[in-house]
């Protein structure tokens, strides 16, 4: 009995402890995956010598992927405006920028993975904005020849829902509200890292959606649509029930648009062929993958989904009612496991605007949002946090313009 209390390790100890061995186990990893990327590098002749003659530049900025142009779009269009010169790399091949009439911005497509970040572990230049997490953490190494790297929030929700490490090595960080500055410092302080600039400058990527909704014409004989809209994981709606939801929702006879979170494409695709599969002969459920998610908001007279900063998006937007499902998200294996005693922003506000819907409620779920109705109250906690986590609305690619010029300026 005395050797088995010995052995006791209470909940909170044990979290911690599985914390730091995770902390261990991944600065162990990445230590080891840079090495072995140096090696790489040093048999990546082509990537390394474009980088090498391209010379010094004054502002850079890097697109991993498709999803987001809207986050730099108001950004470069504030440069042209400015006729400042401006280097946009992109990971993505077919771009939106290469059908833009630019004359200030230069644009760039430098390839996927290892071939990219060759390309930018080299660079030359005065300021980088990104909105890739994970500098000198993952594949991507800080330049000994750049001098500012800032980190471009793509979501209105908690800046510390980044994997590990996240944003831990960047110079600063451009956030959409002010609510985001406090936790950052939390982890600042208990890392014992260098404190980041934190520049509260809105959210670009909201401002161009706003544009392009107010744009769209209302739905022709419209049906009444459900959209489900969840993140990607385990702890995901999609992954976690599956058939348990989507069955009981395509009985309900309305449209029901299924949108799942791009990553779910590359980390979770034998989920989603299998679902797919299962439901390709359904004609009220569809499974939307465009580029730009306005057009499945625009339709949606609810929405359903977990712990995905979407749901902003839409209540931002679209001012509507939504329901949430309550997944218990692990949060180890993200910077917020490590800001103790608090809750996360996005679920203490979830709990406000939103409609929690249970799994036990699936089976009846016709009427759970039949009987959903939106109140006053729900309205005014909506309002609030748009004002708390959209700050600048309309202003953003001008306030990081502003940003990243009077930076540079600073620097030199």
């Amino acid at each position: 009995m005395i050797f088995a209390n010995f052995l006791y390790i209470d909940p909170g100890t044990g979290s911690m402890l599985f914390s730091v061995f995770i902390g261990a186990a991944a600065t162990l990893y990445f230590l080891a995956r840079a090495a072995w990327l140096k090696v790489k590098l040093l048999f990546s002749g082509r990537a390394a010598r474009e980088a090498l003659k391209e010379g010094h530049k004054k502002f850079v900025i890097y697109n991993e992927g498709k999803q987001y142009w809207n986050v730099f779009k108001p950004v470069l269009d504030a440069f042209e405006k400015r006729q400042t010169e401006l280097t946009y790399y992109t990971s993505y091949k077919e771009d939106p920028v290469f059908q833009m009439d630019y004359k200030y911005i230069k644009s760039e497509y430098i390839g996927e993975g290892n071939s990219a970040f060759a390309r930018l572990n080299l660079l030359e230049a005065d300021v980088v904005a990104m909105t890739t997490p994970g500098l000198d953490v993952y594949q991507m190494k800080r330049s000994k020849k750049v001098k500012h790297y800032a980190h471009i929030r793509h979501g209105s929700g908690d800046a510390t829902m980044y994997r590990l490490f996240g944003i831990d090595y960047f110079d600063s960080v451009l956030l959409t509200g002010d609510y985001q500055k406090e936790d950052i410092r939390t982890l600042e302080k208990n890392r014992g890292i260098k404190e980041k600039k934190l520049v509260t400058v809105g959210c670009t990527y909201l401002d161009e959606l706003k544009l392009k909704m107010e744009s769209i014409k209302p739905e022709e004989n419209h049906k009444f649509t459900v959209l489900l809209c969840p993140s990607w994981g385990p702890s995901a709606i999609l992954s976690k029930y599956g058939e348990k939801l989507l069955d009981p929702l395509v009985a309900t006879g309305w449209n029901i648009i299924v949108r799942p979170h791009p990553q779910s494409k590359k980390s979770e695709s034998q989920m989603l062929e299998r679902l797919q599969l299962k439901y390709k002969d359904c004609s009220n459920l569809e499974w939307n993958f465009d580029a730009d998610n306005i057009y499945a908001l625009k339709r949606a007279d609810i929405m359903i989904s977990d712990f995905s900063s979407v749901i902003y998006d839409y209540t931002f937007l679209c001012d509507k009612p939504v329901m949430y499902v309550n997944a218990n998200l692990d949060l180890r294996i993200y910077d917020a496991s490590e800001v103790p005693g608090k809750r996360l922003w996005q679920f203490t506000t979830l709990e406000k605007i939103g409609i929690e819907l249970k799994e036990e409620q699936f089976a009846d779920i016709k009427n759970i949002i039949q009987n959903a109705s939106d109140s006053p109250v729900l309205a005014q906690a909506r309002k609030t946090a748009k004002e708390q986590a959209w700050m600048y609305i309309g202003k953003a690619g001008e306030n990081i313009a502003d940003f990243m010029i009077n930076q540079q300026k600073e620097i030199n």
